[in-house]
């Protein structure tokens, strides 16, 4: 894993459960209702999935997006896929998704290089 996949999964795992650890009832609400959100239903999580990463283009959160990438390819999206939903958040967002398409294609290299 690359050291900037590592240091977001860490980031993202340490900082959970700090949050977690205050015992907050409506934030861990929240992560519960998040987490489950993205679980198979009616759609699957790899849909699923791929709906969060366009989602998360279109409000340009890069923390959003570096994880549902991760989730997508770990879902077994292929890059043709990852690029039909840029486009889709390209579209919906226009062009101040750009930047972040940028650092998602970044992304999506450093992960096709670990596989």
């Amino acid at each position: 894993m690359s050291d900037r996949l590592e240091q977001f999964r860490l980031y993202r795992e340490k900082m959970n459960e700090k949050i977690m650890a205050e015992g907050h009832q409506q934030i861990n609400r929240f992560f519960a209702l998040d987490t489950r959100a993205y679980e198979s239903g009616a759609l699957d999580a790899r849909t699923k999935e791929m709906l969060g990463l366009a989602a998360s283009m279109v409000l340009r959160c890069d923390d959003c997006i570096a994880y549902h990438l991760i989730q997508c390819k770990k879902e077994g999206v292929s890059r043709a896929e990852c690029f039909e939903i840029f486009n889709v958040a390209l579209v919906v967002g226009g062009s101040i998704v750009v930047p972040h398409l940028r650092r998602a294609v970044e992304l999506l290299d450093e992960l096709e290089k670990e596989q």
